[in-house]
């Protein structure tokens, strides 16, 4: 009888059913304070203001502008953040808990502090500034700092997220893939990538979604130049400074562009998971 009471009292999924309400009880606030906010933008933005937006030439370009280095950027940290997320998580490496703390960092700190760091190490007077300045370059202010911005403070949630995917990929694999002559590009692509791809869509979309809402560190580094460095969050907060009914609307579109992205990524995701 207790084991036939006990079957019962399973879901199909093998959990126990009545486990899920004190669950919902429990996460029912963060989620009110997650959700709420975003409604807010959706119930109070005009759908009419929207297309009046996406017809004014200055919003046109902010959208663009983000799109774009928002896509730059995280073609960057794919190619520069793989190795590294490729060392934390199939090599033991001394100072690997340096390197952690190292990468993490940006995603703690303030983003003014991000801004002002950017700044004193590439701006004119920065410790990279004489040199950039000798040969011609110059960062501040630039949609180059844009980037470079948007790079230093979404690249971490790229690399933690794929370390862990590339992580949990089985050393044996890798060694047999070596015994056979693999090289270490060979092994990566057919052994490595596709038991690890899912971890590396889903930090590239996180990395792609965090440059797209970058605001702190792209105003103090690149500035809030309109058809220059102006992203989606800098036209937001303009328009929060000018009039309260454009700053919704810009942020009605921002939020719909990343929802959508989200939405269709980790869509995508959850179907080739249940393949």
């Amino acid at each position: 009888m207790a084991t036939v009471a006990w079957s019962r009292s399973q879901t199909k999924n093998g959990q126990p059913s009545h486990t899920n309400w004190p669950l919902f009880i429990l996460s029912g606030p963060l989620l009110i304070l997650l959700v709420v906010p975003l409604l807010a933008i959706i119930i109070k933005t005009a759908p009419a203001t929207i297309w009046e937006a996406l017809a004014d030439e200055g919003t046109r370009q902010a959208i663009s502008l983000s799109l774009r280095m928002s896509t730059t950027t995280t073609l960057l940290v794919l190619i520069f953040g793989t190795p590294v997320a490729y060392l934390l998580g199939r090599r033991r490496l001394r100072l690997a808990s340096l390197l952690e703390i190292v990468i993490d960092l940006p995603t703690v700190l303030p983003p003014a502090v991000a801004g002002l760091a950017l700044l004193m190490a590439f701006g004119r007077r920065g410790l990279l500034g004489g040199a950039l300045d000798a040969l011609g370059i110059q960062l501040p202010f630039t949609t180059l700092a844009v980037v470079l911005a948007q790079t230093f403070v979404a690249a971490p949630y790229y690399i933690k997220t794929a370390t862990v995917g590339l992580s949990g990929v089985s050393r044996e694999l890798e060694q047999a893939a070596g015994l056979d002559g693999a090289t270490l590009w060979e092994t990566f692509r057919h052994v490595l990538l596709p038991l690890a791809w899912r971890s590396i869509i889903g930090g590239a979309t996180l990395c792609w979604a965090r440059a797209l809402g970058e605001f702190g560190a792209t105003i103090i580094f690149a500035g809030n130049l309109p058809g220059r460095t102006q992203t989606m969050p800098l036209a937001v907060y303009l328009g929060f400074e000018i009039d309260m009914d454009q700053a919704l609307t810009l942020a009605a579109i921002l939020l719909a562009v990343s929802f959508g992205v989200l939405f269709v990524v980790r869509t995508t995701l959850r179907g080739h998971a249940t393949d």
